[in-house]
């Protein structure tokens, strides 16, 4: 679809608002980014009504074809609809590896069959996706992974062990890496769907140092895939991978800082005044601090209005590409910092782990911070995103594929 502009533009926003009215429920108004401590929980019968709403309209993917579910709209048409959610305090209930990395490439690589099959259950969030990539010797060097793919005769074979596979306690599916060639690297790996309700499919939750469990070891076992789930060709798996993982690197830049929320999801420098206190002219009350707050939001401001200009060059194009790995780097250093500036701010309200004395709030700041430390490694680590950006953007040459003499 054309981008539209001008009076068709107008008309648009005119409906966007009149159906957010009606279907926006006022309970959910600016919760989206704290809705699990905030009670909104996916129970909440609000909570619900608005899945079902947005998932039946297509807009919590609108750019998506109409074909499969998803809003059909434009990029100017979508940028509206989101300026006027905005307005509202609304927010998307879609999300997940579905929507982020899974969804936009299988869009692009997969069949009719299997787009007409799983893309209408991620735009409606009736499933749940996890991705089956790093592997316990296969981390940064991913094209190592050693997960077995049996070809045998009208169904794949699947023996191995994936590590860090976000969500898959709780995943439908599971969007995989597999070898099916031992005699070659990249071109020996196939990209694989597998339903996580097969005989032979077991995950184990792994405990972190915040206390939660999101990421899984997960074991196949003589696992039976279906020969209609192979994406793409035999061997073209690592192709489909590196531009899913351009996707995932482009949702992952969402670093931090001020939107709508309570002190610890809105602007930084709010929280400060709250818990440092303000001088006589209203200023956050500790002048080395406030320069490094002021630093952080500006930083973080600069980073928003790029990851927007990002986004809508992606959809004008092609999607996403290499500078994604500029975007996650710049993305997570904001995140982390907004973190640590958050424990200092608390001060000694930064320091608990449970009891009374400290607020719900105090407490998952505290998990924040620890947890942000894996931002700068998982959808790859620092140090991979900067080699891409060496080789692919700056051009300069790999010292690794130089001759040794």
């Amino acid at each position: 679809m054309a981008d539209f502009g001008g009076d068709d533009l107008e008309t648009f926003r005119a409906e966007a608002r009149d159906w957010l009215s009606a279907n926006f429920p006022a309970s959910l108004k600016g919760k989206g980014a704290m809705m699990y401590n905030e009670g909104v929980t996916p129970s909440n019968p609000d909570f619900k009504a608005w899945v079902k709403a947005m998932g039946d309209k297509g807009w919590g993917v609108p750019t998506w074809p109409k074909a499969y579910g998803g809003g059909g709209l434009s990029t100017a048409q979508a940028r509206a609809l989101q300026q006027e959610m905005n307005a509202v305090g609304a927010w998307s209930p879609i999300g997940g590896m579905g929507v982020m990395m899974f969804g936009p490439t299988l869009l692009e690589y997969g069949n009719e069959e299997q787009k007409q099959r799983h893309i209408p259950p991620i735009v409606r969030a009736e499933l749940r996706w996890c991705q089956g990539f790093s592997e316990p010797g296969a981390g940064s060097d991913l094209a190592s992974l050693q997960t077995k793919c049996e070809d045998k005769g009208d169904h794949w074979l699947v023996n191995g062990q994936k590590i860090w596979t976000s969500g898959a306690q709780w995943a439908d599916w599971c969007f995989c890496l597999v070898r099916t060639d031992t005699t070659k690297k990249h071109e020996g790996i196939s990209f694989l769907l597998i339903d996580m309700r097969t005989p032979g499919v077991e995950t184990r939750p792994i405990r972190l140092i915040s206390g939660n469990s999101p990421f899984c070891e997960t074991f196949f076992t003589d696992v039976r895939v279906p020969k209609e789930n192979l994406v793409g060709p035999l061997g073209g798996g690592w192709t489909i991978a590196k531009r899913l993982l351009q996707h995932e690197r482009s949702g992952l830049a969402g670093g931090g800082g001020g939107g709508r929320g309570n002190l610890f999801t809105g602007p930084i420098s709010e929280l400060a005044k709250a818990y440092v206190g303000v001088d006589t002219v209203g200023r956050i009350d500790d002048p080395d601090l406030r320069s490094r707050v002021i630093q952080h939001e500006i930083d973080a401001k600069a980073f928003q209005l790029t990851a927007m200009r990002s986004m809508a060059e992606a959809k004008s194009n092609s999607g996403p590409n290499t500078a994604t790995s500029i975007m996650k780097n710049a993305g997570t250093k904001v995140a982390q910092d907004r973190h640590e500036l958050t424990l200092e701010i608390l001060g000694a309200q930064g320091l608990g782990w449970e009891g009374d004395t400290f607020k719900a709030e105090e407490l998952a700041a505290v998990r924040g911070w620890l947890g942000g430390k894996a931002y700068t490694i998982y959808g790859g680590s620092a140090e991979i995103q900067n080699n891409i950006i060496s080789k692919r953007i700056l051009d300069l040459p790999d010292p690794l594929a130089a001759t040794n003499h």
